[in-house]
């Protein structure tokens, strides 16, 4: 089975737990971090193009919105997590209690493009860069701190703008299924079709 790996404190707890199934898996890791992790706990790691279409990516999320929309890439990640997760047949997002919200509210992250960054930034209008090293892939990593509306609109809006390699907003398309640990129980909330 082919894995696609997510980034942040979510998937650092389901590490450990899938490690310890044994499974027979290959798994793409979406950041440095969760590749060494993974490696450190046995999980087999290689590289995308070894492995090609994923059975299913396993992911955290920051907030996840009851039409399904999801805001992800708080660890500046969400490039690539949003490659991995469009190469696999189901995309499975895991959260706790704290990220089902009753609508998407700021920041939404963003991966720059350095060249023309100033004139990216003019044309967004709200953005902060953040103060942290570049994404594994060498962008700037930015946060979209203005009204977000209808979130298709959004996230149209931010895929046009010249200069931004990706945003933070994965579409009800994307997700198949989002599990949210409450306690000792885990819910399956229903998405939108």
């Amino acid at each position: 089975m082919a894995v696609g790996l997510g980034t942040g404190s979510t998937v650092a707890f389901l590490l450990p737990a899938l490690a310890a199934r044994n499974l027979s898996i290959h798994c793409v890791a979406t950041s440095p971090a969760t590749e060494r992790q993974a490696v450190d706990l046995g999980i087999e790691v290689g590289p995308f193009d070894g492995i090609g279409r994923l059975d299913i990516a396993i992911d955290g999320a920051d907030q996840i919105a009851p039409d399904g929309w999801v805001i992800k890439g708080g660890g500046g990640a969400h490039f690539r997590e949003k490659i991995v997760a469009a190469a696999a047949d189901r995309f499975v997002v895991i959260a706790d209690s704290s990220k089902p919200v009753d609508s998407l509210t700021p920041p939404v992250p963003l991966e720059l493009a350095k060249f023309g960054l100033a004139a990216t930034l003019r044309e967004l209008g709200q953005v902060e860069l953040r103060d942290a090293p570049e994404s594994p892939d060498g962008g700037v990593i930015a946060d979209y701190g203005g009204p977000l509306g209808d979130p298709a609109e959004l996230a149209a809006r931010l895929a046009a703008t010249p200069g931004v390699v990706e945003h933070g907003m994965f579409p009800p398309e994307l997700v198949s299924a989002v599990l949210v640990g409450r306690g000792d129980t885990v819910e399956r909330l229903t998405i939108p079709a």
